[in-house]
């Protein structure tokens, strides 16, 4: 179960957010929201491996890639549940210390795995509605 708290300490005090699977279309929610973060302060880089940049921003192939640009404070993942476990492989291999998933996707084993390593997870949730709910 997410837990309030970890979620106030998330969004106070993440600076730079990697949002994995973001979209360049404007009707989906991974483009959306990685706006929304840009707006509200955050630096923002988008993960897609098969876009070059979205809205004049480059897009990053990987989390390595995104994680060599800029140190990464969170990722705000918006891929299939099934994609957890190597996306936690990475996140705990590059040392980064929040992991966020986004409504609809689960892994509970994977989830557990992070956390054991010492990352603060939340799955099936959205960052913009937690975050416009505090604001």
């Amino acid at each position: 179960m997410n837990k309030p708290a970890i979620i106030d300490e998330m969004l106070r005090t993440a600076k730079t957010i990697a949002v994995l699977g973001m979209s360049n279309k404007p009707d989906r929610a991974s483009y959306n929201i990685g706006r929304y973060l840009a707006k509200h302060g955050y630096r923002m880089l988008p993960v897609n491996p098969v876009l070059q940049e979205i809205d004049g921003e480059p897009c990053y192939a990987n989390l390595e890639a995104a994680q060599a640009a800029a140190k990464i404070d969170l990722v705000d993942v918006f891929r299939a549940s099934e994609h957890v476990p190597g996306i936690v492989d990475e996140v705990i291999r590059l040392g980064i210390p929040y992991l966020w998933l986004q409504d609809g996707v689960v892994h509970d084993e994977a989830i557990a795995r992070a956390e054991a390593a010492g990352v603060k997870c939340i799955q099936n949730d959205c960052i913009f509605r937690e975050h416009a709910a505090r604001g």
